[in-house]
């Protein structure tokens, strides 16, 4: 630029011709006027690099490669193409082929690399997002299932290539609830994302190692390994790595969420949010020029297959104490489960889903099945029905047994009124009411029972049929109006009383 700079100033300011400047300068006088006459001044553009595996006779079968290598990323790591094995499949399944290894090892090589299929190559750029990439965390909600109120946790399933989104509400946030709330969102989408990013929950990392590694749950890792996924976390306090699904659990909260939910059933309610997931993906993504939904199906195309085998999804604990009481604690002593009389002073296992606590036999029968408890603070959770089932087989015995004392006042106090035979028939009704209609419906029949004086089993069955029997009330009978009204009439005693004296009966 020095010297098309000195050639402009001695033509345009000291008056020189080309041929003057071409001679003082030693130049071609048609490179003077070149520059002499040029208008753009602008830095060229930076040049491209040249573009590799540009050799025409491999471009034919490119797309085909191209395919099998993307194959590979839903095959295992020791199952998946290099560079020898997809030459010598070219020279048997296609015709014609005469291109040099050298040629296609250099095609492979630069393909996985875009394919993130080299596990040489483990750098990425922060914030870019390929198709199949998912991020999963947890929010708060509170909701109402039939009436009453939880103060539960959702989990969301986020994919930032295409912004798509998907939450399952729960109880809690323990295992349980993060396994079945990612099964059921990869049945729905009908594959696994690749790769899915966490934070350091203790629900998964149980440690973090020095260097970055991290040791996670036994039960986390057989689920990941058993769906195929990889498992990435991010840095300690760095939740803006994951700013994806940090932004969809907010979305989904002032979405879904508000107002408080009301529904019958979680599972109902849970499936119909994936659904509404599906809706919400036909808005336009923030920022790329397309809808979500049609972003999200190449997601979809990246998606790994579904397991043929099912996962159990339920957590075991096995080896679990029962006290004097035939009772059992879960969460650190918090949570506090009944068994049975019969399983007083042993060792049961138990199976945890997010709903429920099952206590299992040294046969791995049922005994007895318990709504999970949520919460902090100390808890009970005691089914009667194994309780009042022995009892009733011992009634003599149940003064003398620590069920008696277990029981709620009212039962005490009902139970003690009842002797002799009628004491077996009362218990063995309560035991068929509980398992009718639940222990609360029992106790509120006894309530009734201890109101009205009355400790026969007929009258217990009589006052339960009126508090819970699903006997419709039968509106007026409207008359026809051409029937006549029926008179008010007042019976006169007195005339009763003078046909019975003419009777030879005395009024008493």
């Amino acid at each position: 630029m020095d010297q098309i700079h000195h050639i402009r100033q001695l033509y345009y300011e000291q008056d020189k011709n080309i041929s003057e400047i071409a001679q003082e300068l030693h130049l071609n006088w048609r490179t003077v006027q070149k520059y002499v006459d040029m208008e753009d001044f602008n830095l060229p553009q930076p040049a491209q690099k040249p573009i590799q595996n540009t050799c025409p006779k491999l471009e034919p079968y490119k797309p085909l490669i191209n395919s099998w290598l993307q194959e590979d990323k839903k095959a295992p790591r020791k199952q998946r193409h290099t560079a020898k094995r997809v030459y010598d499949r070219l020279k048997v399944e296609t015709d014609a082929f005469d291109c040099s290894y050298r040629l296609v090892a250099e095609y492979v090589k630069d393909k996985k690399k875009q394919l993130h299929l080299d596990n040489k190559d483990k750098g990425k750029l922060p914030l870019i997002h390929h198709p199949g990439e998912a991020q999963g965390d947890f929010g708060s909600a509170d909701f109402y299932e039939n009436g009453y109120k939880h103060s539960g946790k959702y989990f969301v399933l986020s994919f930032p290539y295409s912004n798509q989104g998907y939450f399952q509400l729960n109880y809690g946030e323990n295992m349980e609830c993060l396994l079945e709330a990612m099964a059921a969102v990869f049945e729905h989408i009908d594959g696994v994302p690749e790769e899915i990013w966490f934070d350091n929950t203790s629900t998964i990392v149980t440690n973090i190692i020095k260097g970055g590694g991290r040791s996670v749950t036994e039960r986390f890792l057989r689920f990941q390994e058993h769906y195929g996924f990889k498992a990435v976390f991010c840095n300690p306090e760095s939740g803006w790595e994951k700013g994806n699904v940090e932004c969809k659990v907010g979305y989904s909260r002032r979405n879904f969420l508000v107002p408080v939910p009301r529904f019958l059933t979680l599972a109902d309610y849970n499936k119909q949010q994936l659904l509404e997931a599906d809706h919400d993906g036909d808005r336009d993504h923030y920022r790329k020029d397309s809808t979500i939904r049609e972003l999200f199906e190449k997601d979809k195309q990246a998606l790994l297959p579904l397991p043929h085998i099912p996962f159990e999804l339920a957590g075991f604990i096995s080896g679990v104490h029962t006290n004097g009481w035939g009772k059992f604690s879960l969460n650190k002593g918090t949570h506090e489960y009944s068994v049975s009389p019969r399983h007083t002073n042993t060792v049961v296992t138990v199976k945890l889903t997010s709903k429920t606590v099952t206590v299992l036999d040294e046969n791995q029968k049922e005994i007895v099945t318990h709504k999970r408890l949520y919460g902090e603070g100390h808890q009970e959770s005691m089914e009667w029905l194994p309780y009042l089932n022995y009892v009733s087989r011992h009634p003599r015995s149940l003064m003398n047994t620590g069920i008696y004392t277990m029981m709620p006042k009212e039962m005490q106090t009902y139970l003690s009124g009842c002797e002799g035979p009628a004491r077996g028939k009362v218990l063995k009704i309560l035991s068929e009411l509980t398992e009718r209609t639940g222990f609360d419906s029992a106790l509120q029949t006894v309530n009734q029972a201890v109101a009205y004086q009355v400790t026969d089993a007929d009258s217990l069955k009589n006052l339960y049929r009126r508090l819970y029997a699903d006997v419709p009330e039968l509106p007026p009978m409207k008359l026809h109006a051409g029937i006549p009204q029926m008179k008010q009439m007042t019976a006169d005693l007195a005339s009763y009383d003078r046909i019975l004296l003419k009777g030879g009966v005395a009024n008493g």
